[in-house]
């Protein structure tokens, strides 16, 4: 399962450098005309929101997924309150793009809110998308796993359908790395855990049943951008309809626009735990500024 759980940590950190280049680009033709297919790791424009950001690099998603990685690897397991000071820390002179539900979550901690309080109420999938080191650290322990999904994503993005989907998406990784198949195990994490006729439950039924249909329409349809009720439907989608395709997956998902980022934490988390390290493009590996201090990561925790 080690060798399972490497490829599916690499992979969402790689996908979210994928998705670096054209992040939040919402007219598709933008991309077309100035990246063509996204297959390869890209520098943003000048007028992107991560301006400040070379190829290889991540979004502010991917940034404080790795300091999640570092504070487990730090303290060897998750503690709350030393991830909420790390994190805290790491913003103090972060020169990346820094989102409402960061500035909201900051605002907070200074006006003396804790770490179980200071969340936003942000809808955003991109609190959710962090879990992967989590997902890495605790691959034998569902219960630890579960709390520890809930908890890191409450205390940026204190919504129940937002902490929901991070304990949905860890249930489905951990069957993965247990054996199941992506598609399986969404299909099985939704009815054993969560009622079907909640928005949850709609939003994944609604995802599997768009895999027949070409990706940017079915994004477009669900919406583009980073509100859970339009990014979770589009996550699943990606997973089910390139189950079999690891790359394709992630390249897709760029190609769609909007919050592309977010989406393939969480596609490429599943999609890598299923396929394996083979399966991620070498250069996406040595093109990505951190995979060495990832690598190492990796093995202070093993």
């Amino acid at each position: 399962m080690k060798e399972k759980a490497k490829a599916m940590l690499l992979a969402s950190f790689a996908s979210d450098s994928l998705a670096l280049g054209v992040h939040w680009i919402y007219n598709t033709n933008v991309i077309d005309k100035k990246f063509g297919r996204v297959e390869h790791l890209v520098k943003p424009i000048k007028q992107s929101y991560h301006k400040t950001k070379d190829k290889g690099e991540f979004t502010h998603y991917g940034d404080q997924t790795l300091v999640l990685l570092e504070s487990i690897a730090l303290n060897q397991g998750f503690d709350l309150k030393n991830f909420a000071r790390e994190w805290q820390d790491f913003l103090q002179d972060y020169t990346g793009y820094i989102d409402q539900a960061t500035k909201t979550t900051l605002a907070n901690f200074q006006s003396g809110q804790n770490e179980s309080s200071a969340g936003s109420h942000s809808t955003d999938l991109g609190g959710a998308a962090r879990i992967a080191p989590l997902v890495y650290y605790y691959a034998d322990d569902l219960g630890t796993l579960v709390a520890g999904a809930r908890a890191q994503t409450a205390m940026t993005h204190n919504h129940p359908d937002v902490i929901a989907t991070a304990e949905f998406f860890a249930r489905a990784t951990y069957q993965v790395l247990n054996g199941s198949s992506p598609i399986a195990a969404l299909e099985s994490v939704v009815k054993e855990d969560f009622c079907q006729n909640t928005p949850l439950g709609h939003w994944v039924a609604e995802g599997l049943e768009s895999s027949g249909q070409d990706t940017r329409e079915a994004i477009l349809a669900f919406g583009q951008m980073c509100e859970i009720e339009a990014a979770f439907p589009a996550t699943i989608h990606l997973i089910a309809k390139y189950e079999d395709n690891f790359k394709n997956a992630l390249v897709e998902d760029a190609m769609a626009g909007g919050d592309s980022a977010a989406r393939g934490l969480l596609a490429g988390m599943m999609l890598g735990a299923y396929h394996g390290l083979n399966a991620i493009p070498q250069d996406w590996l040595t093109d990505m500024t951190q995979y060495q201090r990832i690598s190492d990561l990796i093995g202070r925790l093993d």
